[in-house]
């Protein structure tokens, strides 16, 4: 199925059905496909041909959804944009997808001078734009089949039904924002967007005036709503919340289920390049707070040790990922993809997503750390997550990010940033003597920087990159 057939099928099926919500305006399913069909008409009668790719660079939600679902209608592929993308980053993007149309608050238009010889798949759907270490930007090539696929998956392990009304604050120009929308159209719920979680008490009035039952976020966004009075609200129709895109710390899940004791909580693990890996049923959290589950339906997900072979129970080794949710590589950028995208043992091509995890006996997964994000201090390999699951755990801590920084001893120094919580007095030295009785030396922070808030990439993960470049004055700061 084609991801555009999810939207015909609704509007045939429930056409006068809410299919968005956005602050006082609300669309029907029928509204969507119709404003969909007349903008891949225009886009037709243009010029634009099969797998021209356009990128759409819009701050309205609803439009955004109506242009992705028009461009695929026309035989287009869509790259979503977030509006206040640096234009540096934009023309970047424009030249490496070959982008044959710019559909902005200014509307449409063609860009003759971008437009490339090379031709899509049939299938290519989308390219989803995301920074590696060098923060060129990197298309992600998502076809309908691993839209579709991850999309009928997510609603199956969520229990997705068309009675779902689903709170999105979450960036559109990112897998997870998506995915909010391909599963809400496969189910056929109701979604609500927020254009961002900048207003915590207006996104709160928002879930109960709309009765909201589920609700995705991201670390940063559980800080923020845990700062809330939670209690002069009630939110009796909320089934469920997801966390994805960066774990969650064991105290956050702790208060998430305290502030919503009558509500499923969903950790959960992906990559741009697959979109959703797995997932921990809401049952086993208590059981197994630290893990991220098992993969979800129809996919298979596992570790790898240095040989390529299956890592035993408890051995660390890098997670690899197998589906039809698989991307199809990253544009343009044959060696790149070569890297990720390769045989295992059988001759099957798999995704090796560079992300060190471990699984236990019963097949449940236990991220460890990015491969790149480990810290080599004294001969010893540090994971920051170990290290930030502790100084969480401190009272008066709203967030930390650890990371290595260079040191002419220790190879790499552990450096820490925390921000407390309204109120609270930290110190870098109530940190480290916190480190060292639940740690032991070698994992005490050299450097500890307390900040008013933590540096994020648009998807709202803590941005290690940002951290590390400002690394330096961070130590000055604390000697």
């Amino acid at each position: 199925m084609r991801v555009d057939q999810i939207l015909e099928r609704r509007a045939q099926l429930d056409g006068d059905k809410t299919a968005v919500v956005c602050g006082e305006e609300r669309r029907t399913y029928r509204e969507i496909e119709s404003q969909s069909n007349i903008l891949a008409q225009a886009l037709l009668d243009a010029g634009l041909e099969p797998g021209d790719r356009v990128v759409i660079c819009l701050e309205h939600p609803i439009e955004t959804i109506v242009s992705l679902f028009g461009v695929l209608k026309a035989g287009g592929v869509f790259a979503i944009i977030a509006e206040h993308t640096p234009v540096e980053r934009l023309r970047r993007i424009l030249a490496d997808s070959g982008a044959s149309v710019l559909i902005s608050r200014d509307g449409w238009r063609p860009l003759r001078q971008t437009r490339s010889m090379d031709r899509a798949d049939a299938d290519l759907a989308a390219l989803v734009y995301t920074s590696g270490s060098t923060g060129e930007p990197k298309g992600v090539m998502l076809t309908h089949r691993n839209l579709t696929a991850a999309a009928a998956s997510i609603c199956s392990y969520l229990e997705l039904t068309p009675n779902d009304v689903i709170l999105n604050v979450l960036p559109l120009a990112f897998t997870y924002g998506l995915g909010q929308v391909t599963t809400a159209f496969h189910a056929g719920a109701t979604l609500v967007l927020e254009r961002s979680f900048a207003f915590p008490q207006a996104v709160i009035r928002t879930m109960v005036r709309e009765r909201v039952t589920g609700f995705p976020l991201v670390p940063t966004i559980a800080t923020l709503l845990l700062q809330q009075d939670l209690h002069t609200h009630r939110f009796p129709r909320l089934r469920y919340i997801t966390n994805a895109a960066a774990a969650l710390s064991l105290r956050k899940i702790q208060q998430l289920r305290q502030a919503f004791p009558e509500t499923a909580i969903y950790s959960m693990y992906g990559q741009t390049e697959c979109q959703r890996v797995s997932y921990l049923p809401p049952d086993q959290i208590d059981a197994r707070p630290d893990s991220v589950g098992v993969a979800i339906p129809g996919t298979e997900a596992y570790v790898v040790d240095d040989r390529g072979g299956r890592a035993a129970a408890g051995t660390i080794g890098e997670l690899v990922v197998k589906g039809p949710h698989v991307m199809a590589g990253y544009w343009n950028q044959a060696d790149a993809t070569a890297r990720v995208l390769r045989p295992d043992l059988t001759g099957e091509t798999v995704l090796y997503t560079g992300d060190l995890f471990r699984m236990d006996r019963d097949g449940f997964l236990y991220f460890v750390e990015r491969q790149d994000d480990m810290i080599k201090t004294r001969g010893e390999k540090v994971a920051p997550r170990q290290v930030e699951e502790v100084i969480a755990r401190l009272d008066g801590v709203a967030e930390v990010a650890v990371y290595g920084v260079r040191d002419e001893l220790a190879g790499e120094a552990i450096a820490a940033v925390v921000t407390p919580l309204p109120g609270a007095m930290l110190s870098g030295e109530r940190v480290k003597r916190h480190c060292l009785e639940h740690l032991g030396a070698l994992m005490v922070p050299k450097i500890v920087d307390i900040r008013d808030a933590l540096p994020t990439t648009a998807t709202g993960k803590i941005s290690r990159h940002a951290l590390q470049a400002a690394g330096a004055k961070a130590g000055q700061a604390s000697a």
